[in-house]
């Protein structure tokens, strides 16, 4: 496995327990995502793991090499897009991300920095002072110095919060070809439909504590649910005995009928045969299915 988070525990002096016993594995090329909402202990875990903040127990290791004992080895094969702006603003881009290179003990290589501020549309800004661009631009050139020294394992960290629309399909479209060069990629979002879209695994942390992690297709599987809305002929007052065997609700002041129902649905085809059995006439059918999101609120307000 390449990176092993074990039993993983933070408090802090104000009482705060951030992460408690959080145990995770992460596979070598994989897109993880992990999603919580904001408290959850997402951003301490990332911040542990890559040496800013200590641990209060629990390990952490990259291809069993510990990241405290082995803290300039493990870190160098690391690279984080923080959530903050936080680089020289009155360097040029060309300059910062040449020093972020430098900094991991890299040989220089123009022709790489050169590849990576093309794939964020930064090179006719390489000249440019920070100071002078734009903010979605700078988050552009946070992701470029988290790549300059090549890492194997990429953390971002809320990294399309607040950024504009093409910013968000550049980063994204970058995550695919990293994750195709073998770069094992780690994000934390609030867009659950980027998750969605982007993630081979999902992790749900709420409260310091990891509640599922799952293969994307097998946690929507797993959780997902169909809704079947059935529209009435004729208004109902009540649901009817010979329907309690279903749990169906009556919506729209009884125009309506609502079954929920897991993945597999059943008891779907049954229902409507019992429906005409009893002479509930219907005009139309709907169904819904659970989107990831869904899936979260339900597991964190469980939780």
């Amino acid at each position: 496995m390449l990176l092993s988070i074990a039993n993983l525990s933070k408090s802090y002096a104000s009482g705060l327990q951030a992460l408690k016993g959080v145990s995770l594995e992460i596979r070598r090329g994989e897109i993880f995502a992990l999603l919580g909402p904001n408290g959850a202990g997402k951003t301490t875990l990332i911040n542990i793991v890559c040496g800013i903040v200590r641990p209060g127990g629990g390990t952490v290791t990259v291809e069993g090499r510990d990241i405290q004992r082995d803290y300039r080895v493990t870190r160098a094969r690391i690279g984080l897009v923080p959530q903050e702006l936080h680089t020289d603003m009155f360097e040029t881009v060309w300059g910062t991300v040449s020093f972020s290179r430098g900094l991991f003990g890299r040989a220089p290589s123009p022709a790489h920095l050169e590849r990576v501020l093309r794939d964020l549309s930064l090179w006719e800004k390489r000249g440019d002072k920070i100071m002078t661009l734009s903010g979605g631009m700078k988050r552009r050139v946070l992701i470029a110095k988290a790549l300059a020294h090549e890492p194997e394992i990429l953390f971002l960290d809320e990294p399309t919060a607040g950024v504009d629309v093409e910013l968000r399909r550049d980063m994204w479209a970058l995550v695919r070809r990293l994750r195709d060069s073998g770069v094992t990629v780690i994000l934390t979002t609030h867009y659950i439909d980027e998750a969605e879209e982007m993630a081979d695994r999902i992790g749900v942390i709420n409260k310091g504590e990891l509640i599922v992690v799952e293969e994307k297709r097998a946690l929507m599987k797993k959780l997902g649910k169909k809704q079947l809305t059935v529209h009435l002929v004729r208004p109902l007052e009540a649901i009817p005995a010979g329907l309690s065997a279903w749990p169906v609700k009556l919506k729209s002041d009884g125009s309506e009928l609502e079954y929920t129902f897991d993945a597999q649905g059943a008891g779907t085809p049954a229902l409507l045969r019992r429906l005409d059995e009893l002479g509930i006439a219907f005009t139309d059918l709907q169904t819904k299915q659970s989107s990831l999101e869904d899936i979260f609120i339900d597991l964190v307000h469980e939780k």
